[in-house]
């Protein structure tokens, strides 16, 4: 099969994390720590705060820049937790404040929040409490006023360094807002992430290094970063389409992912996941459980969940929601997993991750035919030296990394009967 044919949808992985004899030692101790986890019930919960104060040019996320119903929407979130409990017996060890913008509610809110998933759920010790937040709400005295609260973890969307950026983006920060939060934020909190988009138009490698350089320079532990992506019905899809920004060139997008991966692996972190690189013991828990296939359960508008044998999800819509949980009711819908449906999801996440897809996995959870389709299907990129097997251990190589997501497509299957 010709490359041509591999570049379907490319996800674009670097042809260099870190050594490969530190990546198969990072497999192996890591799919030890997998088996290890399978035997143990825990679950996450993640709660969509569905609020912005501005809509980002690029975002397509469900919210609202309304917050006239923010008051009746975190009673309703508590409502959605007590309606749920009796789906979960396992112990919430992550519970992941998303959005919209979580860091629009007070800190009463938040509490009461939390409050309501330990009131609902079984929670154990010392858990995972991440806030999503933005610079512009991290003032010095809201920051220390989360670090006397439980949230244990900060992800902070900076996205750019400079002004032009976040103007273009349409983001409710500034760029000294940015430096100050994380200046403030690291005195405060030692576990940390900041999000940063590539490949936006106009910035240059230089200025893309810049970025990260100053992302590095206050000592963060954790760097999620995502190439800027146009999606349809989006502020930003329309600016192009009229010609009043450029749109993202792919090129530039690979040039800024590689040298976000060399520099971030010179400072010692761990590309663990396509778009997230982690100092040892940074890595997030909550996104790791999701990647690993763990169950979690998800709250709010347009939320999403998953049992190991079924994903249901919310509606997103903020009215229906409050109407159907005014009535007691769950304004959700479920499909069942197929088979191949768990599969085609787990050879996906682990071709994205440094976890792999296993080999005994895909036999003792799916049976001997996936096994031997998987096997089969695998050799011509095997030949081609994209793909490679060592230690029970499926990943791409430092050749096929970038044309993983085609590679992954090429081992879904639709049915094996």
């Amino acid at each position: 099969m010709s490359d041509a044919n591999y570049k379907k949808n490319p996800i674009i992985l670097p042809n260099g994390i870190i050594s490969e004899k530190r990546i198969r030692t990072l497999q192996i101790r890591l799919f030890g720590y997998y088996k290890i986890r399978q035997s143990i019930k825990v679950s996450g919960i993640y709660i969509h705060i569905p609020f912005c104060k501005q809509a980002c040019h690029y975002c397509d996320f469900h919210f609202s820049t309304s917050m006239k119903n923010k008051e009746a929407m975190v009673l309703a979130l508590a409502s959605e937790m007590r309606l749920r409990k009796s789906e979960s017996d396992e112990k919430v060890e992550t519970i992941y404040f998303g959005g919209g913008t979580p860091s629009v509610l007070t800190n009463d809110e938040i509490q009461f929040l939390i409050d309501a998933v330990y009131e609902n759920f079984t929670v154990a010790e010392n858990p995972e409490i991440t806030l999503e937040a933005n610079p512009d709400d991290l003032s010095d005295q809201r920051i220390i006023e989360l670090a006397n609260s439980p949230i244990n973890r900060l992800s902070i969307g900076i996205q750019s360094f400079f002004e032009d950026d976040l103007k273009m983006m349409n983001r409710a920060h500034n760029a000294e807002e940015a430096k100050q939060s994380l200046a403030t934020a690291t005195k405060y909190f030692d576990n940390i992430s900041i999000d940063l988009i590539y490949g936006i138009p106009g910035m240059d490698n230089q200025k893309w290094q810049h970025n990260i350089e100053t992302a590095l320079s206050f000592s963060m532990p954790h760097i999620s970063s995502y190439a800027l992506t146009v999606e349809p019905k989006t502020a930003l899809k329309k600016l192009i389409q009229t010609g009043k920004i450029a749109e993202p060139k792919d090129d530039i997008a690979e040039q800024h992912f590689q040298i976000l991966v060399d520099t971030l692996q010179q400072n010692g972190f761990i590309h663990y996941e396509l778009s997230n690189f982690g100092k040892e013991n940074y890595f997030s828990k909550n996104n790791s459980a999701y990647w690993l296939g763990k169950k979690y359960i998800g709250i709010g508008p347009s939320a999403h969940s998953y049992n190991g044998i079924s994903r249901s999800w919310n509606v997103a819509n903020n009215s229906n929601y409050l109407k159907n949980l005014a009535e007691n009711k769950l304004p959700s819908e479920t499909e069942i997993l197929s088979v191949n449906d768990r599969y085609n999801e787990y050879i996906m996440t682990g071709l994205r991750t440094v976890w792999g897809v296993s080999l005994l996995r895909i036999q003792t959870e799916f049976g001997q035919k996936y096994f031997d389709y998987l096997l089969e299907q695998s050799k011509k990129f095997i030949l081609d030296g994209l793909l490679s097997i060592e230690n029970d251990i499926l990943t791409t190589t430092k050749k096929g990394k970038f044309l993983a997501d085609g590679i992954a497509s090429d081992l879904f299957l639709v049915n094996l009967d």
